[in-house]
């Protein structure tokens, strides 16, 4: 398949520290990658660096795209929902979710015909229908979080690069959100490369799983290879088992009297158990 995202030999230094080292990935075309690892990892540098936001060395081919193409141009490939958006004050959601169609008509040009009816029809698939008045300031965190998401559907890029897109969200959001981006990928040939800190989620939602830890890719394959009991312990710390599942692994914590109980019975001296 072809390569929509291609990332060789990436390497990121931030205020002198050495965030991302010799990071290799690739996303074919509608292929959705899900970058998972502990905090502080590396993935939100990852993205950041795919958008040409920070400094890097390596190579990153976006479908072709250089990375000295101007900013139009890469907005037009790329569209970014982050964890924490900057949002002007007092703008309300509809212009906020127009803002994503200024690559496709300039910045000082207005909004077409077109250009609002994809915003509605987004806005209704996030469960935002009538919210359009509001200011985006006073939607609750789960809301707002939804017309980010919005804005950056809006784009209709090739490329969506999702940086933990379900926080704040209640599960029923969680769930539709990911429904509507799936649904995007496949009527679109949309390629998806998101951050989850849910594992479950990552191994419901996507093809392929590629675990970030200290800047470096240390796994990367199907989301049943990739998510074992012996990875999570090695690079979250944790310690879980694992239900199988039609849809994908189950990723379920064990508490420490859940463990203790699983913990076979002590052997006497004479060989038997008491």
């Amino acid at each position: 398949m072809t390569a929509a995202v291609s990332v060789r030999a990436l390497d990121v230094t931030l205020d002198g520290t050495h965030v991302l080292r010799g990071v290799d990935l690739a996303a074919a075309q509608g292929e959705w990658v899900n970058v998972i690892g502990p905090n502080g990892a590396g993935k939100t540098t990852l993205l950041r660096a795919l958008l040409g936001l920070v400094p890097f060395d390596g190579d990153i081919d976006i479908d072709g795209l250089g990375e000295h193409h101007r900013r139009a141009a890469r907005a037009r490939k790329l569209a970014y929902v982050p964890q924490t958006p900057v949002v002007p004050p007092g703008m309300l959601v509809a212009d906020y979710v127009l803002l994503g169609r200024t690559p496709h008509r300039g910045v000082f040009a207005a909004e077409t015909a077109n250009d609002r009816m994809i915003a509605v029809e987004i806005l209704e698939r996030l469960d935002l229908r009538g919210f359009g008045e509001r200011a985006v300031q006073s939607l609750s965190g789960g809301e707002r979080q939804r017309a980010v998401l919005a804005r950056a559907l809006a784009q209709q890029a090739d490329v969506l690069l999702l940086d933990e897109p379900t926080t704040a969200l209640d599960l029923g959001h969680q769930q539709d959100v990911l429904e509507l981006v799936d649904a995007l990928r496949r009527e679109r040939g949309l390629t998806v490369i998101a951050t989850l800190h849910d594992l479950t989620l990552a191994a419901r939602y996507g093809d392929r799983i590629a675990i970030l830890a200290h800047g470096r890719v240390a796994e990367t394959g199907p989301p049943t290879e990739v998510l074992t009991v012996q990875n999570i312990a090695a690079h979250f710390g944790a310690t879980v088992r694992i239900v199988d599942d039609p849809e994908g692994p189950v990723i379920v914590p064990t508490t420490a009297a859940g463990r203790s109980q699983a913990e076979p019975a002590p052997i006497t001296q004479n060989g038997d158990q008491p």
